[in-house]
């Protein structure tokens, strides 16, 4: 599942957790989890993907180097896909990213443990270890 995002300055689109990985495994694309250092150390990881986190000092603020960060990793037309918990600061990386000129950002939908269930839950509706895709943890 993807769609694309057209608008001018806007990130090229969402991709479904299943389809990131597809592109990553074929070398198609560039894996980039923005997430905490936490967050990898407490709730997992996706083995390879490169640590570039959206937020520091454990989410309370934005990344100041993060663009830079990014472009140490990544070329500005290179097809990266963002991951972060639920898909919500993947979009805000994204965004971020493209309105620096990168032009080929994707955001992963659902994240890594994707949106609360009725339960106030993670790992049971949508997200990359719902779909059963490969993460370890420390």
């Amino acid at each position: 599942m993807t769609s694309s995002n057209p608008q001018a300055g806007a990130y090229a689109g969402d991709i479904s957790p299943a389809d990131a990985w597809a592109l990553v495994q074929a070398g198609e694309a560039l894996l980039v989890d923005v997430r905490t250092p936490e967050e990898h150390k407490w709730v997992g990881r996706v083995p390879g993907a490169i640590p570039v986190p959206w937020l520091i000092d454990n989410g309370q603020r934005q990344n100041p180097d993060f663009l830079a960060q990014l472009a140490q990793v990544a070329k500005p037309d290179q097809k990266v896909v963002l991951l972060c918990r639920s898909g919500v600061r993947s979009v805000a990386a994204a965004t971020a990213g493209a309105q620096a000129g990168f032009t080929n950002l994707w955001n992963i939908v659902g994240g890594f443990e994707g949106r609360l269930d009725e339960k106030r839950q993670r790992n049971h509706v949508e997200g990359w270890r719902f779909a059963g895709l490969p993460w370890e943890q420390s």
